[in-house]
């Protein structure tokens, strides 16, 4: 894969060995690949099936968003080689990297395919396995922690809770060639989810509030960005639906940032336990329901 890179080794953190025979952790056996969710950035977040896969691979392909600090539990033996994709950015091709997993495998490498958050989750994780697939390459799927549950967790932000919502929809904020995704049932989304969660949609941001307020959603509506969610750099902008791309562009809020839409946000006012952490006190009744549960 020409747009790829090997850019060093890894750092050579070892699993347990009788941590893994407990576990039941297995074999990452030659000629195989695993694609693994990496989880938000946290290496906290890591499962112990995406540590073992770390452990034994030859050779790590890892997306942008990959933070480095879970680079750090590769083995010393592991080559890394950077397959990231980034938004207006030059990127390798979807199918040079399949084919760059296919060739690795078939070298007899044990080829682990590192991807932020969960593979399956608007990260073309499909995509990849069925290439394997169409090549006869045996592989693994270790699923991840998503940034839209875990990374507005870290932020104090559920994207459930009974005294708002009992569904929550999941949107991708632009198509693969970077346009808004049109060719979604917005009036739906907008009538029929109490809570939107947005991936990579920064850049189109003014242009889906636009769609979701002319379908129905109040522009008051409360809206949280966070970046670089579960690091040590996550910054979080409240905001509401109608000033949200003004207030991105006034603060000069960046990607990677995932978006929430919806009264969970109102949430955070009692659930902040990072900023609890710091000294934040913590609002009891942020929904101001307690009253009418006591009485119920």
């Amino acid at each position: 894969m020409s747009d790829g890179k090997i850019i060093g080794l890894g750092g050579g953190a070892a699993l347990d060995p009788q941590l893994a025979a407990r576990a039941g952790l297995p074999a990452f056996e030659p000629g195989w690949v695993w694609l693994v969710g990496a989880g938000p950035g946290d290496p906290g977040l890591l499962t112990l099936h995406a540590l073992n896969a770390l452990s034994q691979a030859d050779v790590i392909v890892y997306d942008a968003l990959v933070d480095e600090s879970v680079l750090g539990f590769a083995s010393r033996h592991a080559k890394l080689e950077y397959s990231g994709k980034r938004g207006g950015k030059p990127s390798p091709k979807q199918r040079d990297i399949s084919a760059r997993l296919v060739e690795l495998a078939r070298a007899g490498k044990r080829v682990l395919r590192l991807k932020g958050g969960d593979p399956f989750v608007f990260g073309r994780g499909g995509e990849e396995a069925l290439a394997l697939v169409d090549a006869g390459v045996p592989f693994r799927i270790v699923p991840g922690v998503t940034a839209g549950i875990g990374g507005l967790g870290y932020a104090g932000i559920p994207v459930t809770h009974r005294d708002v919502n009992h569904a929550v929809t999941f949107v991708t904020g632009h198509m693969a060639g970077g346009a808004v995704p049109e060719n979604l049932d917005w009036p739906s989304i907008a009538r029929g989810s109490p809570v939107i969660v947005l991936y990579m949609a920064l850049s189109h941001l003014s242009s889906i509030a636009s769609l979701l307020i002319e379908n129905g959603r109040h522009a008051d509506e409360p809206v949280a960005l966070v970046h670089n969610a579960t690091l040590e750099s996550q910054q979080v902008l409240e905001t509401t639906l109608g000033q949200a791309a003004a207030d991105v562009e006034r603060t000069g809020f960046k990607a990677p940032a995932i978006i929430v839409i919806g009264e969970v946000v109102r949430l955070r006012e009692g659930l902040d336990w990072l900023g609890a952490l710091e000294g934040r006190v913590l609002k009891r009744d942020p929904l101001e329901t307690r009253s009418q549960r006591d009485a119920g």
